[in-house]
């Protein structure tokens, strides 16, 4: 490994245990006045944030955060030499680069740090970051493993340093109105929420490497794998977050990656604390790729007054949703289910579907059993007034 000090992964996880004391610690938002050693801001009064995985999700959250007058970009960390250089690029006059982010965040001229690497380094970079004295922004999912989780609660308390997850949709103009109508009492009691994410990414999934595929010269892969097993290089685990969700070591599958976005949604709206059972199923039963997470996986979390549940799927796009469009996308959403009326959000927008009479004042049609029984196709249901299939001996249909 190309490193400053000769760590090995067995290393890296016996100081995550270290750091991992008992205790717990709510995060907190990030105030523009809280970055900087001791909370004060850094050099001439501005915030100077590093960016440790220079991708996707972490250029996104530094080029948001560099619009603010008081924030100056001082580095751009990342195993892969070329995603670390872009940022310098953008950010010339101010950033410095880093191979290894325990030299990043050694340095006097970071204040804060944007942690946007693969899922399974989150834990070490978050801890050892708050050890090193700089406030984060953590992209989710914060952690992998509940253990990983306290760890890092913990750290916040220690170190006293501000840590905020990267939940972004939770202050969106939608989240806050669904929250403000579910808790005015538009559905009545909430008694039961259905979430999910589901796509299709047909049995193939990412696909299967060329085995002829070399990593680029100018990449760590050993560091790039750190605490997770050292695998060969893979070039569609490499390429980015929606790659990842095909490994469980790498990123726990989509349920880590997306219900974190999802069902903070009813978490926030119905107050709901720490569940009292929880369930979960699943599989790999269609997706043939390099990959090894599940292709379907359900949750069922019961709390006193509610339950909900998760469905994430790769196999088919059905999203539950009010669209109805027959287009094989990327589907998400929550559901509520109140005495009075459902409601539907994503995350831009809601919709409510009123429940109308209770099901004991409901007045069925008067509908004939002859009409009915001509509405289904196929040979298997007959009129009984039609005798000719049993008279000419025809067959059912297939199946049938």
């Amino acid at each position: 490994m190309n490193q400053p000090e000769d760590q090995s992964r067995r290393h890296f996880l016996g100081t995550a245990a270290k750091l991992g004391a008992v205790g717990l610690a709510a995060p907190n938002i990030l105030p523009s006045g809280a970055f900087g050693a001791n909370g004060r801001p850094g050099a001439n009064g501005k915030i100077q944030i590093g960016l440790i995985g220079c991708n996707g999700m972490g250029r996104a959250n530094l080029n948001n955060a560099a619009k603010h007058a008081d924030v100056v970009v001082t580095g751009a960390c990342d195993v892969f030499k070329n995603r670390r250089d872009a940022v310098a690029q953008q950010f010339k006059d101010t950033c410095k680069t880093y191979a290894d982010f325990r030299e990043m965040i050694a340095q006097k001229s970071v204040d804060a740090v944007i942690v946007a690497t693969p899922p399974h380094w989150h834990t070490l970079v978050a801890i050892m970051a708050m050890e090193a004295g700089k406030d984060i922004y953590l992209q989710k999912p914060m952690t992998l493993h509940i253990g990983e989780d306290i760890a890092v609660r913990n750290a916040v308390k220690r170190t006293k340093r501000v840590c905020q997850v990267g939940t972004q949709i939770h202050a969106s103009e939608n989240y806050r109105r669904v929250v403000e109508m579910i808790r005015a009492g538009y559905l009545g009691k909430v008694s039961t929420v259905r979430t999910f994410n589901v796509m299709n990414q047909g049995p193939a999934g990412v696909g299967h490497q060329d085995p002829n595929t070399k990593p680029p010269a100018d990449l760590d892969w050993d560091l790039w794998c750190g605490p997770a097993p050292l695998v060969p290089f893979n070039s569609i685990l490499f390429a980015g977050s929606y790659n990842h969700g095909s490994w469980m070591a790498y990123s726990g599958g989509w349920t880590p990656g997306m219900a974190p976005h999802i069902i903070d949604l009813p978490i926030w709206a119905l107050d709901l604390k720490y569940p009292t059972e929880i369930s979960a199923s699943g599989g790999r039963f269609i997706i043939n790729d390099d990959g090894d997470a599940y292709d379907n996986h359900e949750v069922l979390w019961r709390y006193p007054e509610t339950t909900m549940t998760w469905m994430s799927s790769l196999t088919n796009s059905y999203g539950f949703d009010l669209h109805g469009k027959p287009v094989p996308q990327r589907r998400l959403g929550i559901y509520f289910h109140g005495v009075l009326g459902t409601m539907w959000s994503n995350y831009s927008e809601h919709r409510i579907v009123p429940e109308g009479k209770a099901m004991n004042d409901f007045i069925k049609p008067e509908v004939a059993a002859t009409k009915q029984a001509k509405d289904f196709s196929g040979r298997a249901l007959y009129n009984l007034g039609d005798l000719k299939p049993i008279e000419n001996r025809i067959p059912p249909s297939p199946g049938q």
